[in-house]
């Protein structure tokens, strides 16, 4: 359990600014008090972005995604993992391969399918067990998409949605990859320049194609 509670490369809890968010809203009376507490901080308060240079290691590591305001699922699951230990909580982070019935044309025509290879999220360890936390997506860009935001109450398993607001098909999981003391940024960069050559090399413009307003 050591490793879930030290810092990392990626899920960095040892990073000042981390720190000062988790201290800031990781409040409650016990773990899970503040595990979702972070939750929604880490959820709302970073856009979610998946238009990144996924050849920089910024692109995966979880205060990066905190400085600058936004950011694709796996750092928004690094950050998160950051959080909770930064608050005791043994954190770990997790894969899993989705398919998106509701992705947007734009999103569609960089990656060329709408296969989301190693989809993250985090794996925080409450009253005595693993519990799936998946703070992607911000409530902002569900309301305007008709997602149905994902709540989390430290109990049960947040994961995606299969329907949307509409009960349109949206999330389908495929497959989970496992869960890691850090993100495996280098296996993830070689899948991601596999299965989606254009966009791994969207270059260093990539964060201005936002599909949501800033």
């Amino acid at each position: 359990m050591k490793e879930f509670l030290e810092p990392a490369r990626f899920v960095d809890s040892d990073h000042p600014k981390v720190v000062e968010f988790a201290r800031e809203h990781a409040v409650g009376a016990n773990d899970r008090e503040k595990a979702v507490a972070l939750y929604y901080a880490v959820r709302d308060g970073v856009r979610y972005n998946p238009f990144q240079n996924f050849t920089l290691d910024e692109a995966y590591r979880g205060s990066a995604c905190l400085e600058r305001n936004e950011g694709w699922c796996v750092p928004k699951a690094a950050l998160l993992a950051a959080c909770a230990r930064v608050a005791g909580i043994p954190a770990r982070v997790g894969y899993a391969d989705v398919k998106n019935h509701l992705t947007t044309p734009a999103l569609t025509a960089k990656m060329g399918t709408d296969l989301f290879v190693f989809h993250g999220y985090t794996d925080l360890f409450l009253d005595g067990r693993w519990v799936k936390a998946t703070p992607a997506f911000n409530l902002a860009m569900c309301t305007r998409f008709r997602v149905k935001p994902l709540e989390f109450d430290g109990s049960e398993d947040s994961i995606f949605h299969p329907f949307d607001e509409d009960n349109r098909r949206h999330m389908e999981y495929l497959r989970f990859r496992g869960t890691y003391a850090d993100v495996p940024a280098d296996e993830i960069r070689r899948v991601f320049a596999e299965t989606y050559p254009r966009y791994f090399n969207l270059g260093p413009d990539a964060r201005k194609e936002s599909f949501e307003p800033a």
